[in-house]
This record gives structure tokens, sequence and C-alpha cells, in this order.
């Protein structure tokens, strides 16, 4: 289940003045914003999510910005998947607009997925005044295409004597872990259909996408035996922040750097968990990124010791030399304080 443009979404159903217009959620444009959410509206004009909002904004110049209130979608998605759980239990959120349900038993005793997927999407609708996009597959992979099929408030029901038909029918972009820069890699190695993974020798598609071969050939025979999990455990923690003005000055990056290490290391306290490998993410001005990471012997939560080894990590990097317009700082490789 995906909700449609979320953000912008609660945005136009809280402010009237709003529906029917163009709406982006996020930064301002001359803040270096992003686009967080697009309503439809703006979509038209090729606005999407991730896209500077500078950029959103010469695309369509009757947009209309709005700054993003998250304890208001954090509430909003509450409802929403305390209204999914009325069905089953079996809820794995993706984040605050989106979730797999395995209804294979739910609450309700319906044999039929489709309209399970249907009651929840009036319920949905009569609860928050939202639509919402449901996709119904044997598995996860299928479901997470279908859901987007035909949005807004779309329906798919891909049932299990139809899925080699709908296979036969994607792009390689639709494999889980595609993105752009694997699908161009696969392209230039004449993989452009789904169904190519299938036949392509196994060695060449290990040189073009390595660790990835294996799944993705999984994939593409519809095969996905990953199950919902209703209780996903964090598997990292992250902060960055895109800057208005570049960061040139190497002193005020390693401040940030610092500042944000220790606001992963406080999360990692409340949490009750520690820290194998601490990483940081620069973006210069030119919008290269790079990443720099370092293993500890041991896994901490210490506040001290994450933010120098974030603060050393710079070193590894052209920061200073080359303005800084992006920085981030994660903690990964979790586990429990014993």
């Amino acid at each position: 289940m995906d909700m449609d443009a979320f953000y912008a979404s609660v945005e136009q159903r809280d402010d009237p003045e709003l529906r029917g217009k163009p709406v982006a959620v996020g930064g301002r444009p001359e803040s270096r914003g992003v686009v967080a959410a697009a309503s439809y509206e703006a979509r038209v004009f090729g606005v999407r999510s991730a896209m500077p909002m500078a950029r959103a904004v010469r695309l369509c110049p009757e947009l209309v910005v709005v700054p993003p209130d998250f304890e208001r979608y954090r509430s909003v998605s509450v409802q929403v998947m305390d209204i999914l759980r009325t069905c089953t239990l079996l809820v794995e959120p993706l984040s605050l607009d989106e979730a797999y349900l395995d209804v294979t038993e739910n609450l309700w005793g319906e044999p039929l997925g489709s309209r399970v997927a249907k009651r929840l999407k009036n319920e949905i609708l009569e609860r928050t005044g939202l639509t919402a996009s449901a996709g119904v597959a044997p598995n996860k992979f299928l479901a997470k295409i279908a859901s987007g099929y035909r949005k807004p408030d779309g329906l798919t029901v891909i049932s299990p004597d139809r899925v080699e038909s709908f296979l036969q029918e994607l792009p390689v972009e639709a494999l889980w872990g595609v993105g752009p820069v694997t699908a161009r890699k696969l392209h230039q190695a004449g993989i452009s259909k789904l169904t190519d993974i299938r036949s392509v020798d196994i060695d060449l598609l290990r040189r073009t996408v390595g660790s990835q071969a294996d799944w993705l050939r999984q994939l593409s025979l519809g095969d996905d035996p990953r199950p919902v999990e209703p209780h996903r455990d964090a598997k990292s923690s992250s902060t960055e922040n895109t800057y208005a003005e570049d960061l040139v000055s190497l002193d005020s990056i390693r401040a940030e750097l610092d500042r944000m290490a220790r606001e992963n290391a406080e999360w990692l306290e409340r949490k009750r968990l520690t820290a194998r490998t601490v990483t940081i993410k620069v973006r210069y001005a030119d919008f290269t990124t790079v990443t720099r990471s370092h293993t500890l012997s041991m896994p901490t939560a210490d506040s001290d010791l994450i933010a120098s080894w974030a603060v050393e990590l710079i070193t590894r990097t052209e920061a200073g030399r080359r303005p800084v317009r992006l920085l981030g700082v994660r903690v990964q490789g979790l586990v429990a304080w014993v």
C-alpha cells in the first residue's frame, strides 16, 4: 500500500487554497531546497521528488512551494498504519507513506487480496481524506511494482497466472536495487529488459553488477522469498545537511561533521545500540558525491570516538580544496548493548 503524493496531498487536504494547484513540499529554491514531494498537478510539468527546487520552479513557474511539516505527516502516517493493522498484524512500514502487508490470513477473514485492498483504500479515504494505491501480488517485489502501476488511487492485481506476462513487459530498471548507475551498466552490457537478466551469461552479469547478480536473476524469475517483517530493526542512523552556501573552510566542515556525528551517537545511546562503522558523505559544489568509511575494532556508542573518526575521514577527501554543498554522517553495523 502506497499513499499518493503523501506530503503534498496532506498539504492540499488541509489548505483548500492549494487544491488543484501544482504544489511542491520542500526547501526554498533560493536556499538550495530539494523537492520532498510533488502533487500530481506539479508532476505534469516534470516536477519530481529529490529534484532541486530551483529547477522545479523553472519547470513550473506557477509552482506553490510549501515547507514540510513532518510532525503532521507522522501523525497522519500513524492513522494510516493503524488502519492497515485492522486487517493484519503483518504490516511492514517502509516509510511514513508506504507499507507491505501479508494478508494471506487476515483478521477480516477475506480470502481475496483484491477485496482487502479495496476495503483498505476506502477506509483510508474515509478516515484521512487521502487516496492510496495498492499492489496485490504473490510477493514483495511484484507488489511494490504493482502499487505504482496506476497511480493515483490505483489498484493493480498480479495473480500467480499473470506473473510471467507481467514480467515480460518490464524494463530492467524495474528490478529491486537497480538505480540509474546500475541501469546504465546493464544497458551497456546489452541488457535492457528485465527478462534479459535470465539469459545473459552469469559471469558477464557478475562483472556488470557484482554481488547483485544472483539476486537480480532470482527477481527476474519473479521469485522473492522475503517475508513481511512487522518489526524491522534499524540497520543504520544518518544525519545530513545541504547548505545554502558552499562550505569552503575546513574548520567549518569539521565542526559540522562533529555535530552530526554526536547527534548519531546520542541516537545510539537512546536506542541502547552501538555501531561498528562510521561513514561520511561529501557532495561537492559540482554535485560529485563521495563517501568514506572506517570500521572500528569494537562497536561503540561513544560520542567522542565516533566524532573523531568522522572528522578524521574528511582528510581522505578534497574538502577544503573544493567547495562542499552537502555533508552527512552515518553509523551502521549496529549491535545491541550487552
